[in-house]
């Protein structure tokens, strides 16, 4: 049996004979002659079937649909000049077809695949999301995703992390509140995880410096544009910090990884977004969020000066002036109240009323959230009692810190916020594979029964 040859690969096959599989994205008929996409895994490639050359493949090519599995025999030519197509990988090249296998026949498909773009509600295309993913510009942006991860976890491996892997169902609600999911574990309750903060911290007096991609819940009852119900929390935990801008500084080497990567490797996919990568040139600022409010009040009038957060529309104008002062819009907003960060966040010494902690702000909204953390046992059970909570519950996370622990704090970030920001999308939705939220788990929940 002739091996196949990789799409992307057919570049370094002029004029010999080769074997392909893969999906037709497209057929275009012109006469004798019938011009197909055809994608794997690796690219798309103009395939010409001409009757003159092999009438068999011909007329297998008549009976062919968008997203038939095929086997393609052919010879690879080289495009005339004023042939190539500069959006293709495989642009300068076709294949001239010479037998056509049909491996799968696909069913008439609901909307047009063909296109550049979907355009379609983001309800359809989630209703068809195992058809929608193969859209090239759809599959593009998990490509760019899997590019952050990738970028995040050899960052920080580089600067001597060890990867940890923690369990997504909890026996308490991490940072308390009401947005919980509560499950049935065998004869009592638990709960699906708010984030891996606690066993990250755990985890410090192990190896000091850990970091996990974990999958974290949120049951807020809300739909909006930039909540999930269920996403990937990118999460960073290290010790023996000399200040908590330490970590502020890992913050920004890790997004700059992670920009220069994205910008480096999925040149391709951008196209398809038309997106540009900012790149960070000068520090990002660091802001105290009283500053922050105190310049969006001077900028725009809106007096939030009083209130304990920002909101949407402080973050996005607080990250225009984070542009206007250093060509991108990145910012880093400290000192958020100590009574709305959790329990084990660290009170700043010089104003007990706020805390060690950021948010880095991004394009226009927040992309980490992170800080010092409580390593005294004594101050942690205070705030454990002082938030409402009991010791009881806490005495896996509490052995940590009574057995010594150093100075120490974190971040995390959302995997699909950053995919979202990056490309430009309008809702997060379009940045997970299969999203959850309040409408949906795969199906609509009106659907489901």
């Amino acid at each position: 049996m002739q091996k196949r040859i990789l799409i992307k690969e057919t570049l370094g096959f002029a004029g010999q004979e080769i074997l392909i599989q893969g999906w037709v994205r497209l057929r275009r008929d012109h006469g004798k002659l019938v011009f197909l996409d055809i994608r794997d895994r690796s690219a798309i490639i103009q395939v010409v079937v001409n009757a003159k050359v092999s009438e068999s493949a011909y007329e297998s090519a008549k009976e062919l649909r968008p997203e038939d599995v095929v086997e393609i025999i052919g010879k690879v030519n080289k495009r005339p000049e004023n042939a190539i197509n500069k959006d293709l990988i495989t642009g300068i090249v076709e294949l001239e077809a010479t037998g056509i296998k049909i491996l799968s026949k696909a069913e008439t498909l609901p909307f047009d695949t063909g296109s550049d773009h979907l355009n379609l509600e983001l309800p359809t295309l989630l209703d068809n999301r195992g058809l929608s993913l193969r859209h090239p510009k759809i599959s593009a942006i998990f490509k760019i995703q899997e590019t952050i991860a990738k970028t995040f976890r050899d960052t920080l491996k580089g600067d001597g992390f060890t990867e940890i892997f923690v369990p997504t169902i909890v026996p308490i609600a991490t940072e308390g509140g009401a947005e919980v999911f509560p499950i049935e574990y065998y004869n009592r309750k638990a709960y699906l995880a708010q984030s891996p903060q606690l066993y990250k911290q755990i985890m410090v007096s192990v190896f000091e410096r850990v970091f996990t991609i974990a999958h974290a819940y949120r049951a807020e009852p809300s739909v909006t544009t930039r909540h999930l119900s269920e996403y990937t929390s990118l999460d960073v935990e290290m010790g023996f910090i000399n200040s908590w801008e330490d970590l502020m500084d890992e913050v920004e080497k890790v997004i700059k990884s992670i920009l220069e990567a994205v910008k480096r490797e999925n040149e391709q996919e951008l196209k398809l977004f038309n997106m540009e990568i900012p790149e960070i040139k000068k520090a990002i600022p660091r802001l105290k969020m009283r500053e922050a409010q105190e310049i969006v009040f001077k900028r725009t009038g809106n007096d939030n000066r009083k209130e304990p957060d920002l909101d949407p529309k402080d973050e996005k104008e607080i990250c225009q002036w984070a542009k206007d002062q250093t060509g991108v819009p990145f910012v880093f907003i400290t000192h958020y109240p100590t009574k709305k960060r959790p329990f084990y966040t660290m009170p700043d010494p010089k104003d007990p009323d706020y805390t060690l902690s950021f948010d880095m702000l991004g394009f226009t909204e927040e992309w980490v959230t992170g800080g010092q953390r409580i390593n005294d046992y004594e101050m942690l059970l205070e705030n454990i009692k002082k938030w409402g909570n009991k010791k009881e519950n806490f005495q896996v996370y509490l052995q940590a810190f009574k057995y010594g622990m150093p100075f120490e704090g974190g971040f995390a970030m959302g995997l699909e916020r950053l995919t979202k920001d990056i490309l430009g999308l309008v809702n997060i939705r379009e940045a997970s594979l299969f999203p959850r939220d309040m409408e949906r788990v795969d199906e609509r929940l009106s659907e489901l029964k």
